[in-house]
């Protein structure tokens, strides 16, 4: 932050990038190879900045997006980022219900949405506080079309810029999406986000740098990263979805520098046969990021053997609460960590609170750093906080006399699959419906490919016959209800499912007497 009478530091403004940067590609979509341009990405955001101010939207103000990876979310995500809204992108493989859930939460007084995803846009756009709704790509009736609303708008910067902030939902363990609200900086537009400067201090993102982005956009670090990049002065090249040989095509083709990927997605390039590994010149690679899920030693290993020590791991979460890293060389000396603090400090704790010595394993809580609530879960929020202050994302590990973090869990009951949070609870919600169901209980199982699956263990109603059809028939129902990533891959069946005598189920024994079965 710039001293009293001094000028702010807006290195980081896109008006300033596009004055340097010009016609060089911000953004570059890996699938149909269109572009964007700094200079390009600069007329349009401002154009759409105009317009959100047009239609009454002021800073701390609330907007949603339901866009699939495509080149016109960033002339959207832009505008709201400099216009100092709050916005939030929407998974669009959720089911029409939790999208309507989201978009009213959030109190999002826009929607834009892609004209391929009307559907569920349609749906989404009930939400009570909602005043319009924009859509870009084929027009469609009775919606109006973001690039005739953005027609005869200026191309200049909207007078009052400031930083606005992305608002992420993950599953809550009640089954409903909880918003992390971050607080907003008040700062002029170009100071920057903080990941902004962890990405050039930590990570050299630079003018020279090419990111690959292969994750869905709605997703915190594919976004956050993305916008990061062109901050920082660089091109991203986006995947429409990920494919393991396209993947590799794009890093020869566009000499990518850097990219970002969740464990399942090494799996998948590492199951291509050796000639299609070897066909690909991946020697522009300078660093490989991965998070987001748990990676196995054996996975990490064949990746470091492939692409070079070049892979760096880091651990946070889309609260913002700490942000531990680890880089190849450090990790070949401290195999399965996941890095020393690079943000806040870490302490390890016992479920009375008391702070555990080196090698013990408790929850992972963070100090010094920044608050996040919860929107509208003052309970969830309280919880994350301790007497001293310190947050946690209830995950659980451990640290070394070298102070290297290890995950002993991610969260209790968290289901990491392919690097997407899943929670149990939603998903028994759904199958507890079915009449055959007496109880049920859903757990996290290991995966090789997705790192974990979601299992699903039945107690049957009197009367219903356990069984593969059964199985069968009870994922079709889940699907029905939730989204299908969310539905289980597997069904097993017992007599009884162990509770506490509060009710509570004992997820800890099911994962273990599973365990066992599968031995």
């Amino acid at each position: 932050m710039a001293a009293p009478g001094e000028e702010p530091e807006l290195g980081m403004n896109l008006t300033r990038l596009a004055a340097v940067h010009g016609d060089k590609a911000a953004v570059i979509m890996g699938g149909s190879g269109a572009a964007l341009s700094y200079a390009e990405l600069e007329r349009r955001s401002n154009q759409v900045a105009h317009l959100f101010r047009a239609r009454g939207l002021r800073p701390g103000d609330h907007i949603a997006i339901l866009m699939e990876n495509q080149l016109e979310l960033f002339p959207v995500v832009w505008a709201a980022q400099r216009c100092g809204l709050l916005y939030t992108p929407v998974n669009w493989h959720l089911s029409g219900e939790e999208a309507a859930y989201i978009v009213a939460d959030c109190g999002a007084r826009l929607l834009v949405s892609s004209s391929s995803l009307e559907p569920l846009a349609a749906l989404a756009a009930s939400a009570p506080a909602l005043r319009g709704r924009l859509t870009v790509g084929d027009p469609l009736p009775g919606v109006e079309s973001l690039s005739l609303a953005v027609g005869g708008m200026p191309d200049t910067p909207v007078p009052d810029e400031l930083e606005g902030y992305y608002m992420f939902y993950s599953s809550g363990t009640t089954g409903r999406p909880k918003g992390i609200k971050p607080e907003l900086t008040g700062e002029p537009f170009g100071t920057g986000l903080g990941i902004d400067s962890v990405m050039r201090a930590a990570f050299g993102f630079s003018p020279e740098t090419v990111y690959l982005s292969p994750g869905p956009l709605y997703h915190a670090a594919p976004l956050g990263w993305s916008l990061g990049t062109v901050r920082n002065g660089g091109t991203v090249v986006v995947m429409e979805r990920f494919d393991a040989s396209r993947a590799l095509e794009l890093i020869e083709r566009y000499h990518v520098t850097r990219g970002q990927f969740v464990p399942t997605m090494f799996v998948r390039m590492l199951k291509l046969s050796q000639a299609e590994r070897d066909a690909r010149d991946v020697s522009s690679l300078r660093l490989v990021i991965h998070a987001a899920a748990p990676i196995s030693v054996e996975v990490k290993e064949q990746m470091i053997e492939w692409f070079g020590p070049i892979l760096t791991e880091f651990y946070a979460g889309s609260e913002g609460n700490g942000f531990c890293m680890i880089d190849s060389p450090a990790w070949l000396a401290h195999k399965g960590s996941v890095g020393r603090p690079l943000v806040g400090r870490v302490h390890i704790c016992s479920d009375d609170g008391a702070e555990l010595p080196v090698g013990q394993t408790g929850t992972i809580w963070f100090s010094g750093t920044n608050r996040f609530t919860y929107h509208n879960d003052p309970d969830k929020t309280a919880t994350a906080y301790n007497s001293e202050g310190w947050s946690t994302l209830g995950d659980m590990g451990y640290v070394d006399s070298e102070g290297y973090l290890y995950l002993a869990d991610r969260r209790t009951d968290l289901i990491l699959s392919g690097g997407v949070n899943i929670y149990p609870r939603e998903v028994e919600d759904a199958l507890a419906m079915h009449p055959a169901v007496a109880d049920v209980a859903v757990i996290g199982v290991p995966d090789d490919e997705m790192g974990q699956r979601v299992h699903a263990i039945v107690q049957p109603a009197p009367g219903a016959v356990a069984g593969p059809g059964l199985a069968s028939e009870l994922i079709e129902f889940c699907r029905s209800r939730i989204a299908h990533f969310k539905a289980p891959k597997t069904v097993s069946f017992s007599s009884e499912l162990p509770r506490t005598p509060s009710g509570k189920m004992l997820r800890r024994v099911l994962a273990e007497l599973h365990r066992k079965e599968e031995v």
